[in-house]
């Protein structure tokens, strides 16, 4: 790229608008970052990091050194990208877009006849041809004339984010049918996927309904678990026997669902609109493992209350130390209400710093336990040293919620293995 490429600004600095900065960057754009948080501005300015992702810092101090500026206020650009949170309000059980408003009210200020705004935050389908169209217009610029606003979702998966930004395809909708084509540009200057074309609701709603299909996936494979419970058969092998049918693809069960992705997104569709949707039967399935699996311990210790229990696994999926939504935080919860006597956490992953609970190494948190409970399939897990076990436990029971563990081996040592 040259100085004669556009410029572009990105709102918000977390999860997906770091590294997409950081990858413009390193694609030759000069770029701008802004975040409200002044103390995470400064944290990135003097090279302090605090996501966990692989090659982020390394990326990230590149696209410093080349064409990344960290700016206490938003920027006049050719291009402005909206990259920030948007959390469910469980309380108004609706989507609270109070951020987009902000930073789309920020960007309103500076815009000029011929930039671009793109929303990448996830939200209810009609905000970009809606709420972010007001908006504008209501700073004297046409939405539909004098700038092309449009919305392209990230669909990232922790642990991987980098190589997603460049190699996943890119879904760009444009509001009130305007070519596409200044955003196509950008996005194909540094993606290697297909860009697909449609229009802004459209996108918004397939980011999404993606979502949405596997929560109503993985909730069909967590009461196909509970319903091999009642007949005492394995649920693994009864889905691995299933899925030999060329038609069928049933995912595997587990403690529940967590990331920002899977078990927030799908409740936007509720967004305004009163529709009964099976989606939330879902929600409530996949909410409901955490106390599946607290049975399934209650069943297997004499007595609940008073005993030490170790939780392996805080992060929400195995690999990484992301614990947004982990149903190992909500187990914890649900272990203090059955006044289980002592909570022991430990993962490779997640560091002290990182939680609100204390963290102990795999160990530490063993000791004394008169059960386990594996939440996350971190790949360590798989090669458990049933030995180690029995040296610190004083129990014996282990609650597999992910088949990580090899049942034979675990039961020849004298272990009580349940899984989900």
């Amino acid at each position: 790229m040259t100085a004669a490429e556009p410029r572009i600004c990105v709102h918000g600095l977390g999860y997906v608008g770091l590294p997409t900065a950081a990858v413009l960057a390193n694609s030759g754009y000069e770029v701008v970052g802004f975040d409200v948080d002044p103390e995470h501005r400064q944290n990135l300015k003097s090279r302090e990091f605090t996501f966990e992702e692989p090659d982020l810092e390394r990326f990230v101090d590149r696209a410093l050194d080349d064409g990344l500026t960290i700016a206490a206020d938003p920027e006049p650009a050719e291009f402005h990208l909206i990259c920030v949170p948007t959390p469910y309000d469980r309380n108004l059980d609706r989507t609270d877009l109070s951020f987009v408003q902000t930073a789309v009210e920020t960007v309103a200020k500076i815009l000029r006849s011929g930039d671009t705004v793109v929303l990448s935050s996830t939200v209810p389908p009609g905000t970009t041809d809606g709420l972010l169209r007001d908006v504008i217009e209501r700073e004297g610029l046409s939405a539909t004339e004098d700038i092309l606003l449009g919305y392209s979702p990230e669909t990232v998966l922790p642990g991987n984010t980098l190589a997603e930004l460049r190699e996943n395809d890119r879904l760009v909708g444009t509001a009130a049918d305007q070519p596409p084509d200044r955003i196509v540009a950008l996005y194909d200057s540094f993606i290697s996927g297909d860009i697909r074309i449609t229009n802004a609701t459209t996108a918004e709603f397939v980011k999404l309904i993606q979502n949405a299909c596997r929560d109503v996936n993985i909730a069909f494979a967590n009461e196909v678990a509970k319903l091999a419970h009642e007949f005492e058969i394995d649920s693994r092998e009864s889905i691995a026997l299933a899925n030999e049918h060329p038609r069928v693809d049933i995912l595997h069960p587990g403690p529940g669902v967590g990331g920002h992705c899977i078990p927030i997104d799908p409740l936007f569709l509720k967004h305004g609109n009163d529709v009964p949707m099976l989606i939330e039967v879902a929600r409530t399935v996949n909410d409901g493992m955490v106390g599946f699996v607290t049975e399934l311990l209650e069943a297997a210790l004499d007595r609940v209350a008073g005993s030490t229990v170790a939780i392996l696994g805080l992060a929400y999926k195995g690999g990484v130390a992301d614990t947004r939504e982990s149903p190992a935080f909500t187990l914890v919860d649900t272990l203090e209400t059955a006044e289980v006597g002592d909570i022991q956490l430990s993962d490779p992953y997640v560091m002290p710093d990182m939680v609100d609970r204390e963290v102990l190494s795999l160990e530490e948190s063993l000791e004394g336990a008169d059960a386990a409970v594996i939440v996350t399939d971190h790949p360590e897990y798989g090669a458990l040293d049933p030995a180690m076990f029995a040296e610190r436990m004083v129990g014996r029971v282990i609650i597999d919620t992910r088949a990580m563990l090899d049942e034979e081996r675990w039961d020849t040592a004298g272990f009580d293995v349940y899984k989900v």
